[in-house]
């Protein structure tokens, strides 16, 4: 499983979405604010980073989540 595949997956369990788009904004699909927190937790775990809020918190899509890791873990 690759890291997209892994953080959609994430954001399904955590949020109970049936199914996200890579590019789909998570709010639009129905993430909540309490689950963002939770999905946060579960993305440092995973992959071994520490995630600035600031940078959480712009990060809209699954994509754009991946970016993310990916550069923090290039870090």
């Amino acid at each position: 499983m690759n890291d997209l595949d892994c953080i959609t997956q994430l954001i399904c369990e955590i949020g109970k979405l049936p199914a996200i788009g890579p590019d789909e904004v998570m709010m639009d699909a129905g993430f909540s604010s309490m689950n963002a927190l939770q999905l946060l937790v579960e993305l440092e775990s995973a992959f071994d980073i520490t995630i600035p809020d600031e940078d959480f918190i712009t990060a809209q899509t699954p994509r754009a989540l991946e970016s993310l890791v990916t550069r923090l873990r290039e870090q």
